[in-house]
C-alpha cells in the first residue's frame, strides 16, 4: 500500500490554510462536494506541489441492501481520476433504506448509520464491496463508522466482522480511532480488542478526529479538539503496526491555523510513541514501517518471508489463518465452511437474494424508526434512539443550512426551531437540496411564515429554485409541481 504520510481533510473554509501548512504530505476531500470539470484552485496547487488527494465518498451506501448504484460509482470514479488518486474510501454503512426491495417509501438518513454485524449484512456488504471494486479505477478502502445505538443480536465482533470483509474482498480499511473511541463510550466496546481482531496489514490509512460527551453519550462531530483517549487509541495501533497515513478531520467550527498544526503535531507524537512501544517490547521494526518497508507485499501486508513471524505481532499469516482465532476458515478449511456458516470462496459470487431482503427489511424498520416516527424496532433501545433521531434531525438542519445559506438568513434566529418541527414528520426522500426546497414549500403552504418581507423573500426564493417540474409519475415530483402552482396562486 502507498505510504500517504501525515494529512489533513482539505475543506474548503480552511483551504488557504492547508496550503501553508508545513509537514503535509496529503489530504482527503469529500468526494461529493467537488466538481471533477471544476475542481477548486486550492486543490489543483496542492496537486501541482505533490501532494496527494484522496476522494472521501459519503453516499455510496455499501452497507445497505440495494446494489451501490451505477451513478454514484461513476461519479466517485470520475473524481478518483480528475485527482490522479492512488484509492478512494467509503464507509460501511447504510444511508437510505425501504424502495422496492421491502415494498415500502424510500428513505434518506443524511447520515452514515451502522449495520448490523450478521451474517447477511455480511453477505450484502461482501458483494456491495465487490461491486464497488470492479466500478473503480484504484483500489477502496472503507471505514468503520461510530454510532449511537447498538442492534440487538449481533453474531460478530467489530474486528471479526472487518477481518472476514477484508479477507473475502480483498478490501483495504479506513480505520478511524475517534469512531472507536465513539463505540466505546456509546456501546462498552473495547478499542484495544477491537485493534487485535482487525486485520492491520490491510490497513490504507488512519482518521483521527474529536467529538463531545453530552449525557453520558459521545458524539463524533469533527467538530472538536481530537481528546487524549483518541490519541492514545492512535497509540496503542501504532504500536501494532505503522499505519501507510494518518490524517485529521475538521468538518466544522474551524479553529486558527496554529490550533490544528498543534492537533497534527499531537497526532504525530501519538504515531511515534506506538513505534518506540513497538521497538522497545520487539526490539525490531514492525512489517510495513521503516526498514522492512520494501520486504512487504504492496507496502503494507507481510510478503511471504514475514508471514511466519506474524503470530507473535497479531497478524495471521496464510499458514495459521485457520487456527487465529478469529473464526475466518483458511485455505484448506473452505470446502467444509458451509456448515459452519461461513462461506467458501465458491458461494462468494453473490449475495442472497433473501439476505439483501431480510436486511432490507430492519434497516427500513430501524430508519423509519429514526426519521419517520413509526414505532421502535423490538430489541433496540429507546432512549439511544430518541438520541439518535435528535442527532439525525441536527445534522439534516445544519447541512440544510450549509446547501441552503439564504434560508437561516430569511428565517434569522426561528429557522433552526422551524426546520427541526417539519423535519419531525417529513423524512428526507431526495437529497438535501430537495429537502430545502420542501421545507420551503412547507412553511409557505402551511404559513410558516407570517405575512411580511420574510414570507415574500421566502416566497421568491423558492419560486428561482424550484423551476418547472417535468412531467413525471413521481410523486416527489408531483408534489412539487402541485406546490408550485399553489405557491403561484398565492
Amino acid at each position: 500500500m502507498r505510504r500517504l504520510g501525515t494529512g489533513i481533510g482539505w475543506r474548503p473554509e480552511i483551504a488557504d490554510a492547508v496550503e501553508r501548512m508545513p509537514g503535509i504530505d496529503w489530504v482527503e476531500t469529500v468526494a461529493e462536494n467537488i466538481c471533477p470539470g471544476h475542481l477548486p484552485e486550492s486543490l489543483r496547487r496542492l496537486r501541482a506541489r505533490g501532494v496527494t488527494v484522496v476522494p472521501h465518498g459519503v453516499s455510496l451506501g455499501l452497507g445497505g441492501a440495494d446494489r451501490p448504484d451505477e451513478g454514484r460509482l461513476a461519479a466517485l470514479a470520475e473524481r478518483a481520476e480528475a485527482l490522479g488518486s492512488p484509492l478512494v474510501t467509503e464507509h460501511i454503512a447504510f444511508v437510505r433504506a425501504g424502495g422496492a426491495l421491502t415494498a415500502s417509501p424510500l428513505l434518506e438518513a443524511g447520515h452514515l448509520l451502522p449495520v448490523p454485524r450478521t451474517r447477511d449484512a455480511l453477505d450484502v456488504l461482501c458483494e456491495n464491496v465487490r461491486i464497488a471494486q470492479q466500478a473503480l479505477p484504484v483500489p477502496l478502502a472503507v471505514e468503520n463508522i461510530a454510532a449511537l445505538i447498538a442492534w440487538p443480536g449481533e453474531e460478530l465482533t467489530e474486528g471479526q466482522f472487518l477481518y472476514e470483509l477484508a479477507d473475502r474482498t480483498g478490501v483495504r480499511l479506513l480505520i478511524d480511532v475517534a469512531n472507536l473511541h465513539t463505540n466505546h463510550v456509546n456501546r462498552g466496546e473495547d478499542p484495544a480488542e477491537a485493534l487485535a481482531g482487525l486485520p492491520l496489514e490491510a490497513i490504507a490509512y488512519v482518521h483521527v478526529a474529536g467529538g463531545f460527551e453530552r449525557d453520558g453519550v459521545w458524539h463524533d462531530s469533527h467538530a472538536h479538539p481530537v481528546p487524549e483517549p483518541v490519541l492514545d487509541i492512535l497509540t496503542d495501533l501504532a504500536s501494532r503496526v505503522s499505519p501507510p497515513g494518518v490524517l485529521l478531520e475538521r468538518d466544522d467550527n474551524f479553529p486558527e491555523p496554529a490550533v490544528l498544526e498543534a492537533e497534527l503535531t499531537a497526532i504525530r507524537g501519538a504515531v511515534e510513541k506506538g513505534r518506540a512501544e513497538a521497538t522497545a517490547t520487539t526490539g525490531a521494526v514492525r512489517p510495513g514501517s521503516g526498514a522492512q518497508a520494501t520486504a512487504t507485499t504492496g507496502g503494507g501486508l507481510p510478503g511471504k518471508e514475514t508471514e511466519a513471524a506474524a503470530a507473535g505481532s497479531g497478524l495471521p499469516g496464510r499458514e495459521t489463518e485457520a487456527a487465529a482465532g478469529s473464526g475466518l476458515p483458511g485455505k484448506e478449511t473452505e470446502a467444509a465452511a458451509a456448515g459452519s456458516g461461513l462461506p467458501g470462496r465458491e458461494t462468494e459470487a453473490a449475495a442472497d437474494s433473501g439476505a439483501r431482503q431480510r436486511v432490507g427489511l430492519v434497516q427500513a424498520a430501524l430508519l423509519s424508526a429514526l426519521v419517520a416516527g413509526t414505532p421502535a424496532p423490538e430489541g433496540f433501545d429507546r432512549m439511544r434512539l430518541d438520541v439518535q433521531a435528535r442527532a439525525l434531525a441536527g445534522k439534516r438542519a445544519d447541512v440544510v443550512g450549509k446547501v441552503a445559506p439564504e434560508l437561516p438568513v430569511i428565517l434569522g434566529e426561528g429557522y433552526r426551531a422551524a426546520f427541526l418541527a417539519y423535519a419531525h414528520g417529513h423524512p428526507m426522500t431526495g437529497g438535501y437540496r430537495r429537502d430545502a426546497l420542501d421545507f420551503a414549500a412547507h412553511l409557505l403552504l402551511t404559513d410558516g411564515v407570517e405575512a411580511g418581507p420574510a414570507r415574500r423573500e421566502l416566497r421568491r426564493w423558492w419560486l428561482e429554485r424550484s423551476g418547472p417540474a417535468p412531467r413525471s409519475r413521481r410523486p416527489a415530483v408531483r408534489i412539487a409541481r402541485a406546490a408550485r402552482r399553489a405557491l403561484l396562486r398565492r
